[in-house]
């Protein structure tokens, strides 16, 4: 008997760490797409990959009203898309003639200009935490992309404290508008989709970091 105790004691921590892991993995994944869209327009094995996702597959992230709604909508608009489409959306979205519709951009967010105080803040922070810009990105560190690729690095090491520092400071600030901009910007299609879930998706994850607190 006791040792049957004990047994399934051990599967019920190992349970909890599976789901843990899970939890982890796809916070990972989700960072990391969102960045990559947010990055450059998706090649077409992107467009195929979402355009195949399983939305109806159960995850702890899916179980907000928002998030269980968003997915479908994305999945439709890959559906939807073509690769030219989402080609011209994105030039049009983020780099149009002179300036796109959008400034994915901390500093224009939160001062109304490129490079102020926010991403020399932002620039301390990385050094702090011995993330190196690659050379081959000419963007300043603000852009949302390289904001949510770093959050994807500090999911995946783990540590809560850093997360939850570095997402107050540097993108729960300005996320929500940013978000809402690109839903509603007059050339986003595909991007409107990619803004809701960024928008259901960033909101959890605020929401996470303020009960952690």
């Amino acid at each position: 008997m006791e040792s049957q105790n004990m047994s399934n004691s051990e599967t019920m921590s190992t349970s909890e760490t599976i789901a843990l892991t899970e939890d982890t993995r796809l916070r990972v994944d989700i960072y990391s797409m969102l960045a990559h869209l947010l990055r450059k327009a998706p090649d077409q094995n992107v467009i195929d990959w979402l355009a195949a996702l399983d939305v109806d597959a159960p995850n702890a992230l899916k179980q907000t009203t928002g998030m269980a709604a968003a997915w479908p909508l994305l999945k439709l608009a890959a559906q939807k898309t073509t690769l030219m489409a989402t080609e011209d959306e994105y030039q049009d979205l983020f780099i149009g003639i002179g300036r796109g519709e959008i400034v994915p951009f901390g500093s224009w967010y939160l001062t109304g200009s490129l490079m102020e105080m926010p991403l020399a803040h932002l620039r301390h922070d990385l050094k702090q935490l011995e993330f190196e810009r690659d050379e081959s990105v000419k963007e300043p560190e603000d852009h949302m992309a390289a904001l949510l690729e770093v959050m994807a690095m500090l999911v995946e090491e783990g540590e809560n404290t850093l997360q939850a520092r570095f997402f107050n400071r540097h993108i729960a600030t300005w996320c929500e508008r940013f978000c809402a901009d690109l839903k509603t910007a007059k050339s986003a299609v595909f991007y409107s989709a990619v803004g809701e879930l960024a928008l259901q998706f960033l909101t959890v994850e605020k929401t996470r970091f303020v009960e952690a607190n």
